[in-house]
């Protein structure tokens, strides 16, 4: 079996997360493309760090560039919604076509009272605040944690959640509300049954269909990886995946392939059936990644454990939850993409008062050119990300090498 090379693989990769687009030949910024990039990614993960616009609105932005960010909320909470958030890598934004496929988990919570979740919640809370905060919502309608009183609230509890907001986060985790809105980030809770679609399909597939189908997604979206990688789209165990992995394979929906690594190496992968014909034109130079952009820490590039060094050569890291002293990067490195590969990254500020976006911290990869075109494609993309967050002036606080802040800083500019 002869292994496909490792542009094929990134070409491939890229693609399939909807990242290989030149710069200014993406599709218009509009409600529906927006919900098809999300879509074909399957999912976009939530996260609550902001030093510059929430992760979950960044990943469309690298995909497409500037648009409006009301368009994606209106996804979510508008008239016609096409998503909703939920579970599936992590807290996510789904589309509400794969709602089905949160019932097990759903399911689970209500019938088994020893798991980790009901172990949280304590006696008091089930009998005391459960009943009540539902009985509120359906009363009341979208309610929000601030609506409710915090007497009973014991400083130290996990995350120092409220009684109210225990109860809140359990019934939604059962599948009994959903989140209706979020205001200032703060999410408003409503009844499932008053903001659910009709349309949505809402059969309960069993367990095993659910994890065959995200792990049939999850290698689909990836493009290629490793057997073991597919689960990880949805932080399944190997233990759990592997044997459907296998019955894809053996079904003929995932095919066995070879693939040059970034460190010279051969590997045995698979790819989904339907992008094999894209493997072969990329194989064919076909087709190449031609875009530049900014990568969140919570990409769906990287969900698949050590693929950014499999393919890339290239380790992500997020220091936001490790000592200050120990950080190598800093605080939130966005990750710079610049046609098929990873050539550096930054650690961004926003100033929202004065409209400065300060990069603490600009760092280039060991051993990439700092060449004048790959200059002026990072201060394109930058004057781009600039314009997403509302900023009318860039600050580069440190550059490693030096030169890269000046040139960069002096590309933008001029154009």
């Amino acid at each position: 079996m002869t292994a496909y090379s490792l542009s094929a693989l990134r070409a491939v990769a890229l693609r399939t997360q909807a990242l290989h687009t030149a710069n200014g030949s993406e599709p218009p910024a509009k409600p529906e493309n927006i919900f098809q990039v999300v879509d074909q990614i399957g999912c976009v993960q939530i996260d609550t760090l902001h030093m510059v616009r929430r992760s979950h609105y960044l990943v469309p932005w690298s995909r497409m560039g500037n648009y409006n960010p009301a368009d994606f909320d209106g996804l979510m909470f508008g008239p016609r919604p096409q998503l909703f958030e939920g579970w599936e890598h992590a807290a996510s934004i789904i589309p509400l076509a794969e709602y089905r496929f949160q019932k097990p988990h759903q399911r689970n919570l209500r019938e088994h009272p020893t798991n980790w979740y009901n172990r949280w919640l304590n006696d008091q809370v089930k009998k005391d605040f459960v009943p009540l905060v539902l009985e509120r919502v359906r009363n009341e309608g979208g309610l929000k944690v601030s609506k409710f009183e915090s007497e009973g609230h014991q400083e130290g509890s996990w995350w120092n959640w409220r009684p109210a907001k225990v109860a809140l986060e359990f019934l939604f985790s059962q599948g009994e509300l959903m989140i209706a809105g979020r205001e200032k980030f703060q999410r408003v809770y409503d009844l499932t049954e008053r903001v659910l679609p009709k349309w949505v399909d809402t059969s309960e597939p069993s367990v095993e269909e659910r994890d065959r189908f995200w792990v049939e997604r999850g290698a689909k979206s990836l493009g290629v990886c490793l057997a073991r990688q597919a689960g990880d789209y949805t932080w399944m165990k190997v233990t759990k995946s592997r044997p459907h992995v296998e019955t894809l394979i053996k079904n003929g929906i995932l095919l066995p392939i070879k693939g040059r690594l970034a460190d010279g190496q051969t590997a045995d992968l698979v790819i989904h059936r339907d992008n094999l014909s894209m493997l072969e034109q990329a194989a064919d130079g076909a087709f190449k990644a031609e875009r530049t952009t900014f990568l969140s820490p919570f990409d769906n590039l990287f969900w698949a454990s050590k693929r950014d060094e499999m393919l890339w050569g290239f380790h992500r890291v997020l220091e936001a939850y490790i000592p200050g002293p120990k950080r190598v990067y800093g605080y939130y490195c966005l990750q710079i993409l610049h046609k098929d590969r990873l050539v550096g990254r930054f650690d961004p500020k926003l100033e929202r008062k004065t409209g400065t976006l300060i990069l603490r911290a600009l760092y280039l990869e060991p051993g990439v050119k700092l060449s004048e075109r790959l200059v002026s494609d990072i201060a394109a993309a930058m004057r781009d990300f600039m314009s997403f967050h509302e900023a009318k002036e860039l600050v580069i606080e440190r550059s490693e090498p030096a030169v890269f802040g000046k040139k960069l800083i002096a590309s933008i500019s001029t154009q």
